[in-house]
């Protein structure tokens, strides 16, 4: 059903789609976060997250081979440390913050991958947007949350690389039928003690319709999207990422940007939307054996 309305849409719109999902997730998340601390949040997003994905398609475990393991398992786990350190960052600093940090993550898969040495202007000019919404100068930020989103940062720099790995290999949704329930067992750990005692209806009840936006829709959409985008391109789009959530944070949580601040988000708006271009891959090949796919990218113009 996703693969089927996704397909005809352009990649880089699939990609925002992701994009806004995730930062809404995660403004809604603050009051959850309250109640049971980010990582008890993140387990019970995750682990609701793994029983809709169960719910709506079976799991390919006729197609997994020794080969695939450590890339299922890599991107399981990388998607629950993501989960858990930007929401630990998140609850110390503010959104939109948060997520610039985070973002030189894929923003370092988007300078690494890189063939075309011109592109590179628009990771730099994202660079210039990040700091202006970090506004660094301005005095001390907690040094907790900024540890927590970056470490963020470099599981979703993992995560993008491993998620277009797994897309490449299994097709739809199939691929997240394995990893989500890995990356929720991962979470298991820490979310269990810090929210035992905490559980309500209602608690449960958040926590589902959070899993809905992340990690449901925005992994499916992410999912789709690199089967058809270059490193790159993804990887730069997501400079969109720090942008929404400064303007999420402001509607849902009140943390109003500076001048300086929008200044930011006009930049890695311009970078993101500059990125795509020439960004859109062709689709990985299957045979009837289930080989692995050999994927081509069209070099960025």
């Amino acid at each position: 059903m996703i693969k089927s309305a996704t397909a005809a849409l352009p990649p880089w719109i699939v990609a925002l789609g992701a994009i806004f999902s995730v930062q809404l997730s995660a403004a809604l998340s603050v009051h959850l976060i309250a109640s049971v601390g980010p990582a008890g949040t993140a387990w019970l997003r995750l682990t609701a997250g793994a029983l809709i994905f169960l719910a709506l398609a079976r799991p390919p475990l006729q197609e997994i081979r020794r080969r695939d393991v450590p890339g299922l398992l890599a991107l399981g786990v990388t998607s629950g440390l993501m989960g858990v350190a930007i929401l630990g960052a998140i609850e110390r600093i503010p959104l939109g913050t948060a997520v610039a940090i985070g973002f030189l993550g894929p923003l370092t898969v988007a300078a690494v991958r890189s063939d075309n040495r011109a592109a590179m202007v628009w990771p730099a000019a994202a660079v210039v947007g990040v700091v202006l919404l970090t506004e660094p100068w301005k005095g001390a930020i907690n040094g907790v949350g900024v540890a927590f989103a970056a470490i963020a940062g470099m599981a979703w720099g993992a995560y993008i690389l491993l998620t277009q790995r797994v897309g490449d290999r299994f097709s739809g949704i199939k691929g997240l039928t394995l990893t989500v329930p890995i990356a929720a067992v991962t979470t298991a750990f820490v979310g269990i003690p810090q929210a035992s005692g905490h559980f309500t209806i209602g608690v449960v009840a958040t926590a589902v319709g959070l899993a809905l936006l992340f990690p449901v829709v925005t992994f499916a959409l992410e999912m789709a999207a690199l089967r058809r985008m270059t490193h790159t391109a993804f990887g730069t789009l997501m400079a969109l990422e720090p942008a929404v959530g400064v303007v999420l944070g402001l509607l849902a949580l009140h943390q109003k940007p500076s001048i300086m601040q929008i200044a930011g988000i006009l930049l890695v708006v311009l970078a993101g939307a500059a990125a795509q271009y020439g960004g859109r891959r062709r689709h990985p090949v299957r045979d009837s054996n289930h080989e692995d796919p050999q994927p081509t990218t069209i070099p960025p113009s």
